[in-house]
């Protein structure tokens, strides 16, 4: 009776040892898995619509171009092409990069560019504009889709950028102010490549999602080409009333900030 005791006791010694063996060695596993460390990240772009220092409200404040007073109604215009320049030179491109931006719809104000690899970041460059393949491709989806309203034919294009409100200057019988900025051929091509470097370097590590604020100065499209809206006040084709406007708005763009 005694021997079996001692065969049992011995047997459940080597189970209690084998499975602290085990536990050990499961415990070894955990401690030496790591996570690989993230290749990838975002960085989300935001763009403030101002007026020289002020807030752009659109309906209500009245602005003032030179002697003419205005209200704005709409104030939309494409950030495409998109390209961000590492602190190495290196370079990544957006896929698919065309973003239609709307004053009247604060969802389209703000978007992340995503797959961007681990880096820290000094500038940005981009188009205010449809790219000139886009605009000869027929009609198309997402921010390209002529349901936006700023597709004009296969032919004409795009309108880049659309500035209307009212002005009591206006030439207009109705004292409307409408800007549709457009063209992508020849002498009238009014796209406009933009490169700002950034105050801070952006941080894309992977883990927290940093963000880059952008002024727009509608207060730019007024100069250094003065724009009279008693003898300009509708622009809705191609042509050299578009490019001098083009021509100030390159200037619109600031960046505000870098908040990693």
């Amino acid at each position: 009776m005694k021997t079996k005791n001692l065969l049992a006791l011995s047997i459940a010694s080597l189970l209690v040892l084998a499975s602290c063996k085990k536990d050990d060695s499961h415990d070894d596993h955990d401690h030496n898995t790591t996570t690989p460390a993230p290749t990838e990240g975002s960085l989300k772009l935001k763009f403030d619509n101002r007026y020289g220092n002020a807030a752009l409200v659109l309906n209500s404040t009245n602005y003032v171009n030179n002697n003419d007073t205005f209200k704005v109604s709409k104030f939309n215009y494409y950030v495409t092409n998109i390209k961000l320049t590492a602190v190495d030179n290196s370079v990544y491109t957006e896929t698919e990069s065309y973003h239609l931006i709307k004053a009247d719809d604060v969802a389209s104000l703000t978007f992340d560019l995503t797959k961007i690899p681990v880096k820290n970041y000094k500038s940005i460059t981009f188009m205010i504009g449809v790219d000139s393949t886009r605009n000869v491709s027929g009609a198309q989806t997402g921010a390209l889709d002529p349901a936006q309203g700023h597709f004009w034919t296969w032919n004409s294009g795009y309108i880049m950028a659309k500035l209307e409100g009212t002005s009591p200057q206006s030439n207009d019988i109705n004292k409307k102010i409408m800007f549709h900025i457009g063209g992508f051929k020849g002498t009238n091509n009014v796209l406009k490549m933009v490169t700002l470097n950034f105050p801070t370097e952006a941080v894309v590590n992977g883990t927290k999602t940093s963000e880059v604020l952008f002024k727009a100065d509608l207060q730019e499209w007024f100069a250094p080409n003065t724009i009279s809206f008693a003898t300009n006040s509708v622009i809705h084709m191609p042509g050299m009333m578009a490019n001098n406007i083009a021509a100030n708005y390159a200037n619109m763009f600031s960046v505000v900030s870098v908040t990693n």
